[in-house]
């Protein structure tokens, strides 16, 4: 009953699609780029189809939301302000 319901949780559903030649020699080619499959970044497409639209750009307005306000957080709360990073996300030497 158990391996049941874990099997029934972890399954996944085959969709079929036809693409033209030249899309999927794009998606082939962007698939390599990125090191991953054409069907792995098809259901990365599929899944940003379907996410919820009041999400888009929650992050640019979030990383504009701390670049504004970082200052009153290192001066409010000293002891968790974070080291200065390099471009690379690194701490900076």
């Amino acid at each position: 009953m158990l391996y049941g319901l874990l099997y029934a949780r972890g399954m996944s559903k085959s969709v079929t699609i036809r693409v033209d030649e030249q899309l999927y020699t794009a998606l082939r080619e962007r698939a390599e780029g990125e090191g991953t499959t054409v069907t792995a970044l098809i259901t990365r497409a599929a899944q940003d189809a379907v996410r919820d639209p009041r999400l888009e750009g929650a992050a640019e307005v979030f990383r504009a939301f701390v670049a504004d306000n970082a200052d009153a957080f290192d001066a409010a709360f000293p002891e968790d302000a974070p080291a200065r990073l390099d471009t690379a996300g690194r701490t900076a030497a």
